[in-house]
């Protein structure tokens, strides 16, 4: 499949079934953190990017294809920011005509601030949006945004988003040591968040490969400051172990490559996910997938991860 993929182990949604209605990366942020790499170039165009129909088709083979019980939530989330495809709003209320399972999206929350976009994101069941500083200066040097997707404008529409919109508002906050894992970067990012009211606030950590070799996950101390700053609604979440599921398509190779494109995995927990579906291939898998020219191997933190050749690490790649 081209466009679905999963189900995929998550520690907020269970196993949850993906969509990805964007190209690779197609993004209007070029966060340092981003499991994904870089965007090259920014863009903040909404279109049509890959047709809405066949997104819908595929849906429909992926449900069909799963017993009750084996996926939790379908989720919206794009190799780039999801909302992006101009046509979000028909894809999630096709995707609740065809199953009762909840849908989520998940999106930087950048174009909240135009009405359209909000009405657009009211079907779904939760809308997890990120606000990773409380501050311009913070926002640009974490973010990278667009010139068009002002701190202003994303603080603004998370606030409009929140006075009307009735389903869960999950707000994720990604924490880089030495940025904005302070006391004063989160008593801002507090301040900001008590104006949006967000029903849940899920403090996350780059535990995937980070676009810039530089960025570093805070330490245990700024875990638990950002945890006490940020309130009773504040949850840490944890990397989410369990199956990734490789049975959308008749190749493995291309099972895998459909996951790691919006979802790059270490090398262990690959293996352990080939152990399960291909036990005796796994090796032969392996040396496919890296002949294929359709994976690359990403080192941080001393770990080996597996992620889509087209992706951009500027250590690994400086002459793109």
């Amino acid at each position: 499949m081209k466009y679905v993929f999963g189900p995929v182990p998550s520690r907020r949604l269970g196993q949850s079934l993906g969509i990805d209605p964007v190209p690779l990366k197609t993004c209007n942020w070029n966060c340092v953190y981003c499991q994904l790499g870089r965007s090259l170039p920014l863009t903040n165009e909404r279109r049509e990017y890959v047709p809405r129909e066949d997104i819908i088709v595929e849906v429909e083979q992926a449900l069909a294809s799963h017993k009750a019980g084996e996926i939790d939530w379908v989720t919206l989330v794009g190799s780039g920011e999801t909302t992006l495809h101009a046509s979000i709003g028909w894809l999630i209320r096709q995707v609740k005509s065809l199953t009762p399972l909840p849908v989520a999206v998940i999106t930087n929350g950048s174009l909240l601030y135009l009405p359209e976009m909000r009405l657009e994101l009211s079907l779904a069941d939760a809308v997890l949006p990120s606000l990773d500083a409380g501050n311009a200066r913070l926002y640009r040097k974490i973010n990278r945004p667009h010139p068009e997707v002002s701190f202003k404008r994303l603080l603004e529409g998370l606030v409009a988003f929140r006075k009307e919109y009735q389903g869960k508002l999950w707000v994720e906050v990604m924490l880089v040591r030495g940025l904005n894992d302070t006391e004063s970067a989160h008593n801002e990012i507090a301040a900001a968040l008590q104006e949006i009211h967000p029903d849940e606030v899920h403090i996350l950590q780059p535990t995937r490969p980070p676009a810039e070799t530089w960025v570093q996950p805070s330490d245990e101390e700024g875990s638990l400051r950002a945890r006490a700053i940020l309130g009773d609604i504040g949850r840490v979440i944890h990397p989410a172990s369990g199956a990734f599921d490789l049975s959308g398509t008749e190749a493995l190779v291309d099972a895998v490559v459909g996951i790691i494109t919006r979802h790059p995995m270490r090398e262990d927990e690959l293996i352990e996910t080939l152990k399960h579906f291909s036990p005796g291939e796994v090796t032969v898998t392996l040396t496919e997938l890296e002949k294929s020219g359709k994976a690359q191997v990403v080192e941080r933190y001393g770990t080996r991860f597996w992620s889509a050749s087209p992706a951009y690490y500027p250590a690994l790649n400086p002459k793109r």
